[in-house]
């Protein structure tokens, strides 16, 4: 019976032994080339009272995946809020990382098989000094950028926005709230840039508290500021195989035991040889002449009628 089994159990072990190759295929890393783009959206006292700093990655299009990646972040951020990659549906997956400290920094480590990667953290280092708003940014140049872009958005009640490098490149989003736009040359790789924010604010709402439906980014922003889930692909496809192997088993052993032992065929039952007797009539027998009747030896009248018999 296993033999009609092993088609099934066969079909499994291709998907699991793929997926241990892509889940075992070399990791290239960035050495030497350029990002394609990189864009940094600074939200201050966004949905907490510190800043939503928004890394949108995009890697060159000829790059080979699957690639490692490091970017540091300020060490006083802690754990990144949220690390993904862009499907080809748009959709964003979680993917694992690794968290190094050195200094005032944490590496953060990652491996990605998309081209779009997504990194948040909230930086803690906003200065508040009564209505007095300061914070800085700095990029500290872990890759050569060919177009780095930097978006801040203007907390609701905020006034006096001064950002230096000066930039009057101001625009409305689809939220109703203001973003000041930056456009900055290539970077080379080590160049780092630093950004300067101070505004007046005269209490501690929150940005996200004042707006009555979930925030869109600017026009040609991806902006995701929900924790984003989801399982790495090569992962997922080992998962995928194990339980395909471990169904198949399971299958075989409980058709094992569920098959009926064949039943006897059903013989034609035996027909009885019912022998009718007939009745033989003695010779000499006496009929009546006028009933028909059979008289007994002896008789001289019918039983039946009365009728004197003929000897």
């Amino acid at each position: 019976m296993w033999i009609k089994k092993l088609p099934l159990i066969l079909v499994s072990f291709p998907l699991f032994w793929a997926s241990i190759t892509v889940a075992s295929a070399q990791t290239q890393t960035l050495s030497g080339r350029t990002l394609r783009s990189l864009e940094v959206d600074i939200w201050p006292e966004y949905d907490r009272p510190t800043v939503l700093v928004i890394y949108h990655i995009t890697l060159p299009t000829d790059v080979d995946l699957p690639l490692e990646l490091r970017f540091r972040i300020p060490n006083a951020a802690g754990e990144p809020h949220a690390l993904a990659v862009r499907e080809a549906d748009g959709s964003l997956i979680s993917i694992p990382y690794t968290r190094n400290v050195v200094g005032e920094w944490s590496e953060i480590v990652f491996s990605t098989t998309m081209p779009e990667i997504q990194l948040e953290y909230y930086d803690p280092t906003l200065k508040k000094e009564g209505s007095q708003r300061t914070f800085y940014y700095q990029w500290p140049g872990d890759y050569a950028v060919e177009e780095l872009t930097i978006q801040i958005q203007q907390p609701i009640g905020a006034t006096e926005m001064k950002i230096t490098p000066n930039t009057t490149n101001a625009a409305i989003g689809k939220d109703g709230l203001t973003y000041y736009v930056m456009q900055v040359n290539a970077l080379a790789k080590d160049q780092g840039f630093e950004v300067s924010i101070n505004y007046q604010k005269p209490n501690d709402s929150l940005t996200a508290e004042s707006l009555q439906v979930e925030p869109s980014a600017p026009v040609g922003s991806v902006t995701s500021t929900t924790p984003m889930t989801g399982n790495f692909l090569p992962w997922l496809l080992g998962g995928l195989g194990f339980f395909l192997i471990v169904g198949a088993v399971t299958w075989w052993f409980w058709q094992a035991r569920t098959v009926k032992p064949p039943q006897k065929a059903n013989r034609p039952r035996r027909r009885r040889l019912v022998i009718e007797q007939k009745e033989v009539i003695p010779e000499g027998a006496v009929y009546c002449h006028h009933c028909g009747k059979r008289a007994m030896a002896g008789d001289r009248f019918c039983r039946a009628c009365g009728t004197k018999l003929r000897q």
